[in-house]
């Protein structure tokens, strides 16, 4: 015997899943649909505001804020492309 203790108990399984017998018939009740419902809209107005949600981050920010400034200072911002030979 291990640890001493006598013979394991164990219950052996007899049930069903979720109580119900193979081919039974499911009966919703009244307030799963709603539930279903609300957490689908609610799902799909967080993914929009995810999104549609501005674009906040310090790197986009910091561009803006160089595009301006070299601007205002007459800077070109975008450059002629030269082909490079060798």
């Amino acid at each position: 015997m291990r640890g001493g203790h006598g013979e394991q108990q164990f219950n052996e399984p007899g049930g069903y899943l979720f109580d119900r017998k193979p081919g039974q018939k499911y009966e919703e009740e009244g307030w799963e649909t709603i539930y279903i419902g609300g957490f689908t809209i609610a799902f799909a107005l967080i993914g929009l505001g995810v999104y549609y949600k501005p674009d906040t981050r310090v790197r986009t920010w910091a561009r803006q804020e160089a595009e301006r400034q070299m601007r205002e200072e007459g800077d070109l911002l975008e450059y002629k492309r030269t082909d490079y030979r060798a």
